[in-house]
């Protein structure tokens, strides 16, 4: 039994001593590769562990310093250094964002605005932020989820219990649009898409894109929104999925929202007349001649903030207009639902008036496009939108005219 032991103790010896001895021949392996390195290199410098993780950690500083102080720097993440900071508190507090052991929320938050604000690849941002592109990842993915966390909080649809100023302070819109609680659209944001799946993806444009579907009130800020569909999906579609879904569009009873003619005309969703002038552009050198046109002004006018809203957001987070998307269709339709958020969030504490000039005077230069095919529905909710229109029509126009 103790002979059978002791071979035992010896064999486990021996690999003892293979194991040390295949360390030791690595470790003198390392060592000849930076004596080799010291040699070919006159100027190499002895310089201690961790001076390079020090000097990368001054970057940095330097860097979020910078982001959050100066003026200039901070339209890289579209917002000044007090809305930053209340950003920051917000994703902490209400998103559950926190600080990594090497990592602040800080400078995460500023990685994730920068990624948004100037799309670039991981390996840009790695070196922008001397970090590897693994960690750039992963800090760019807990601020998604964390910005994804304050939806309830930014996006909240209207119950219609109060007219919206847009309206009751206006004599031009109160008391016909009264019932409005805002504008309905839908836009196209580019993605990446496998070969196979390309052709569902490609509708009005040349490239892959979904179609985001979104409501806002008057004011531009979004209340709901619908991202992921293919881009040959047609808005009408898209609508009808949205309100029968489990987190479903709601619009209250009596209530509506204005959509253009790429809709089909119903209780709660308000078209214009079709073959009539509707644009603003339009109205700029003759008068309405009619109800409908009068009524499709009027329409126009207000609905006008849906465009005006996603102007502003793409302005905003070029992430989502027409660069070349690095990420997933699913990752991509998290980043417009999280910069709509963003968006309400900036409106409310940093409005960036030049983005909302800028798109104002392109929408005012814009040539009125071509009016989109809708479903023809044989509802009775059909007949109930279209009287909706002609009272509200004629109602204008008799004081109008008056």
């Amino acid at each position: 039994m103790d002979k059978e032991q002791n071979e035992v103790d010896g064999e486990y010896d021996n690999q003892q001593r293979k194991r040390q001895l295949v360390a030791t021949e690595i470790v003198c392996h390392v060592i000849n590769m930076i004596i080799a390195r010291k040699l070919s290199h006159a100027n190499y410098v002895d310089r201690p562990i961790g001076y390079w993780s020090a000097q990368c950690h001054l970057v940095r500083e330097e860097l979020l310093m910078q982001l959050s102080t100066n003026g200039y720097l901070s339209k890289v993440i579209r917002m000044g250094p007090e809305t930053f900071r209340r950003l920051c508190d917000l994703l902490q507090t209400h998103g559950g964002l926190q600080p990594t052991q090497r990592a602040t929320v800080q400078e995460q938050v500023v990685k994730f605005l920068h990624i948004l604000t100037i799309p670039s690849k991981n390996i840009t941002m790695s070196y922008f932020y001397r970090r590897s592109g693994e960690t750039v990842s992963r800090h760019f993915h807990r601020v998604l989820r964390a910005v994804i966390a304050l939806e309830d909080q930014f996006l909240q649809q209207p119950t219609g219990e109060q007219v919206p100023p847009e309206i009751l302070n206006s004599a031009r819109f109160y008391p016909y649009f009264k019932d409005c609680v805002g504008a309905i659209d839908g836009t196209h944001v580019r993605v990446k898409v496998p070969n196979i799946d390309a052709a569902k993806y490609r509708g009005r444009k040349e490239h892959p894109t979904q179609n985001v579907l979104a409501t806002c009130s008057l004011n531009m800020r979004f209340t709901y929104v619908l991202p992921g569909w293919e881009g040959t999906a047609s808005d009408s579609r898209i609508i009808k999925n949205a309100l029968t879904r489990e987190d479903k569009l709601i619009i209250s009873n009596g209530k509506y929202y204005l959509v253009d003619a790429g809709f089909m005309l119903r209780r709660g969703l308000l078209t214009p007349y079709r073959n009539v002038r509707y644009h603003l552009k339009e109205y700029s050198s003759q008068q309405p001649q009619n109800f409908r046109e009068l009524f499709n002004l009027g329409h126009s006018s207000l609905r006008n903030a849906i465009e005006r809203a996603f102007g502003v957001l793409k302005k905003r987070f070029p992430i989502i207009g027409d660069t070349q998307p690095t990420y997933s269709v699913e990752i991509q339709s998290q980043i417009v639902l999280a910069c709509c958020i963003l968006h309400n969030f900036l409106m409310e504490f940093d409005p960036g008036l030049e983005y909302i000039n800028e798109v104002d005077e392109e929408l005012a230069s814009q040539s009125p496009s071509k009016e989109e095919s809708r479903d023809i529905s044989a509802e009775k909710d059909h007949a109930q939108g279209e009287g909706l229109r002609n009272e509200i029509a004629m109602q204008m126009w008799n004081d109008y005219i008056l």
